[in-house]
């Protein structure tokens, strides 16, 4: 599958679809064991992260690994620490544009862990609830590349489509849902960028 970097008939970006089952039609599915049902209530928001495992290495399965409790905990020291925990994404963007996902938009999702955000009306808890996972292959030192930023405004500007609770202001990250604890996808993600790709959809 090649990466998607853009429409084959313009410059311009078009969106991704989402099939009737929940799964981006682009993507290569990994299913991940580690989602559970939502609860009664619309898919309404979105929340952007960054992995790279071992930290500041990219490219490899560990990733896929952690996300399908794969992970060899002697493979590097820092996975010692990680491989037992049960974690997952619904989609990760990979260095080259290509994309992985692991679990279908209507299901719950373990990305975001101990958190809180307030939508503009009321504070909110247990964000796994509402919101989609989107994993960018990166850390907060290192650029991110053209590809990976257009891939994620086609494949926001779908989910938007899918699901019309999600809109623009209800696209947030990890550090701001959790920032005593999580700091992704740092300051290396160009959010300016990001916009004007989103304007830049067309159908």
């Amino acid at each position: 599958m090649p990466p998607l970097s853009s429409s084959p008939r313009s410059g311009h970006l078009t969106r991704l679809a989402v099939t009737p089952e929940h799964w981006l039609e682009n993507a290569r599915q990994v299913p991940s064991p580690n989602h559970n049902a939502r609860p009664e209530g619309e898919v309404s928001a979105l929340v952007l992260h960054s992995i790279s495992l071992p930290p500041g290495r990219f490219g490899g399965p560990a990733i896929e690994q952690l996300f399908t409790n794969q992970l060899d905990p002697g493979a590097h020291p820092y996975f010692a620490d990680i491989h037992q925990l049960r974690v997952s994404a619904h989609v990760l963007i990979q260095r080259d544009g290509r994309l992985v996902q692991f679990v279908p938009f209507d299901r719950r999702a373990w990305h975001a862990g101990r958190s809180r955000w307030h939508d503009g009306q009321r504070e909110r808890v247990e964000l796994n609830d509402f919101t989609i996972g989107i994993e960018l292959e990166g850390d907060e030192v290192h650029p991110y590349r053209d590809v990976q930023y257009r891939t994620l405004a086609r494949t926001v500007a779908g989910l938007m489509t899918s699901y019309p609770a999600l809109t623009r202001e209800r696209i947030t990250s990890h550090a701001r849902i959790a920032p005593l604890r999580k700091t992704d996808p740092g300051p290396a993600f160009d959010w300016a960028y990001f916009d004007r790709l989103l304007d830049d959809i067309q159908d």
